[in-house]
């Protein structure tokens, strides 16, 4: 069982039968009565948010979640398939359980695949990705005041904003938390 000072960002805690992860949490002392914690829950069968205060001395159940390494494999429609690096044991996940990053995901990326009794809940990409543009409109000479960006397609078909100075056949780094440029990379 999980204390009020084991609450952390990222915890997985179970409540009503139900894997939840903490998103936030704030320490509250007020002037009068007991100090709590305000905490944000994530539902990771849902998506829902629920906001909760648990009070000093309260107990978390841990949620009985296992964090697979897992190698993406191709898209199948609307399914992802993965395959467990040690088992080879492949799965089919659905493509809304990544979200908008699903877009930035190559053949063979390495990802984490959280299970909640055997069954995938949650899928977390590397922080980043290197992807090479595949399309995208020359710069315009004369336009490079400030921080000037231009839309270019990378080859996993997802748009990103770039610097005009890039070119196709460029490869880029990529922040999955974010959806965005970081850096071009050297092809060597």
């Amino acid at each position: 069982m999980y204390d009020t000072s084991d609450i952390r960002k990222g915890l997985k805690v179970l409540m009503d039968g139900n894997p939840f992860t903490i998103v936030e949490f704030q320490f509250v002392k007020p002037g009068k009565g007991a100090a709590f914690t305000r905490t944000k829950f994530k539902n990771l069968l849902t998506g829902a948010v629920v906001e909760r205060n648990i009070r000093s001395g309260e107990k978390l159940e841990p949620a009985n979640v296992e964090e697979r390494s897992m190698q993406f494999l191709y898209k199948e429609g609307e399914d992802l398939v993965f395959m467990d690096e040690s088992s080879f044991e492949q799965v089919s996940v659905r493509a809304e359980m990544v979200g908008e990053n699903a877009d930035l995901m190559k053949d063979n990326l390495p990802c984490q695949v959280l299970f909640f009794n055997d069954r995938p809940v949650d899928v977390s990409l590397p922080t980043f990705v290197l992807l090479e543009i595949t399309a995208s409109e020359p710069g315009v000479r004369g336009d490079t005041s400030g921080n000037v960006t231009k839309p270019a397609t990378v080859e996993t078909g997802a748009t990103i904003h770039v610097p005009i100075f890039l070119k196709i056949g460029d490869l880029i780094k990529i922040d999955t938390r974010t959806h965005s440029y970081v850096e071009r990379i050297n092809k060597s």
